[in-house]
């Protein structure tokens, strides 16, 4: 069945967040456009045409009141015509580079590899160590749910989380599980297993963000200074349904991030002067990027209110590299300012004060993408510093 429901009195520019929150509508959804000012939904869904067009409604109202897609809100551009123009995806499908298990997970092999690691060390030694005195620290990939339930992760971006749980301690229950799965003979997706009965409730979840093991690390604690600076890179999980099939948009994936904890000037001098630091290597590699003040994908009904104040107090900013291909733009990049949000949800203290903080994130499989995506695979294109800098690299004992 198809559902078609009229984008009338939406603004354009959120037609785009529209289409991402509509994949949550059914999980029976197959494909989801935009065309001519209207939404087609293609579902095998028991739900009517009619029950799915009121939820897509629903989403249409709570996107509807604001337009935050302004011209001046782009704070730098740099506009280069590129060589590549083709569907890198496919193409390194093709040569076998990498290995697609399910939209949105992948198997990475040489040379999209060597580039992730080149891109992580450049972004260490050419970003985060200009920083003075930066520590880096190393972060599991999950994280408890008491730790998200502080950031407010679950109430915010309920839809992309992944729970991780286990059998219960029950021997029987383990014995009886082990045997259902044998009888099967082996495991099936469908299979009518009492997961609810012999499981507990999740203590941890995958970790969708590098910075917020950070927080969890300081909290209770009191800090010296004017503040720290930290960097770390971890695996983060996302669970976006059908949007995992847009281009770089992954369900597991690498996140390099600088994060800065203290006084309100230090973290709001450093943010700048990380997004300076972001500007001069765009143009030193020669990205065709954008940098703009942006807003966080809010899935609850107060996306308006948490995107427009996330937007006037230009909390985030996003460093865009143009896909030729499809002749979009896929943020890289990340400026976050939160306040004393997190300093106060874990009580990190400056003096007798909350401490506040921001982070800089740069997703290294979206650089890598974007990056070929604009100058391919053969390396005598490439811009001369960055082929420079990556040839030096390799040269560099492991």
């Amino acid at each position: 069945m198809e559902c078609v429901v009229s984008l009338e009195g939406l603004a354009p520019s959120q037609h785009g967040q529209l289409k991402y929150a509509s994949a949550f509508i059914d999980e029976h959804i197959r494909d989801i456009r935009i065309e001519n000012n209207h939404i087609y939904i293609e579902h095998e869904s028991a739900k009517s045409n009619a029950a799915m067009e009121a939820q897509v409604r629903r989403l249409i109202e709570r996107f509807s009141h604001g337009d935050f897609g302004f011209k001046e809100n782009i704070l730098f551009e740099h506009r280069v015509s590129t060589p590549y123009e083709g569907d890198i995806i496919a193409e390194l499908v093709d040569r076998k580079i990498i290995k697609v298990l399910e939209p949105g997970l992948f198997i990475f092999r040489e040379p999209f590899s060597s580039l992730m690691r080149f891109l992580d060390y450049s972004f260490v030694s050419k970003i985060a160590g200009r920083f003075s005195d930066v520590k880096e620290e190393s972060y599991p990939a999950v994280i408890h749910c008491d730790t998200l339930n502080k950031t407010n992760h679950f109430t915010s971006f309920p839809e992309h989380i992944h729970f991780l749980t286990h059998l219960r301690e029950d021997l029987d229950i383990i014995e009886s599980f082990s045997q259902s799965i044998r009888d099967a003979g082996g495991w099936q997706q469908d299979a009518p297993l009492d997961l609810n009965a012999n499981m507990p409730t999740p203590k941890f979840t995958m970790n969708p963000s590098t910075c917020y093991h950070c927080y969890e690390g300081l909290q209770n604690e009191t800090l010296e200074g004017d503040g720290l600076i930290v960097t770390a890179i971890s695996k983060c999980h996302r669970f976006e349904s059908r949007n995992h099939s847009d281009f770089g948009r992954l369900l597991d994936f690498s996140m390099r991030e600088i994060i800065f904890v203290g006084k309100p000037e230090f973290v709001k001098e450093n943010r700048l002067r990380s997004i300076e630091y972001i500007k001069e290597l765009a143009v030193e590699w020669n990205v065709d990027s954008l940098f703009e003040i942006a807003n966080d994908p809010f899935f609850t009904n107060d996306f308006q209110t948490k995107a427009s104040f996330q937007r006037n107090q230009e909390m985030k900013y996003e460093l865009r590299l143009n896909i030729p291909h499809i002749n979009k733009s896929i943020a890289c990049s990340s400026v976050n300012f939160h306040s004393n949000t997190f300093g106060t949800a874990f009580n990190i203290k400056m003096g007798k004060r909350n401490a506040v903080t921001g982070c800089v994130g740069f997703g290294i499989e979206r650089w890598a993408f974007a990056f070929l995506a604009q100058y391919g695979l053969d390396e005598t294109v490439w811009p001369a510093a960055f082929r420079e800098q990556y040839h030096a690299w390799q040269q560099k004992p492991l």
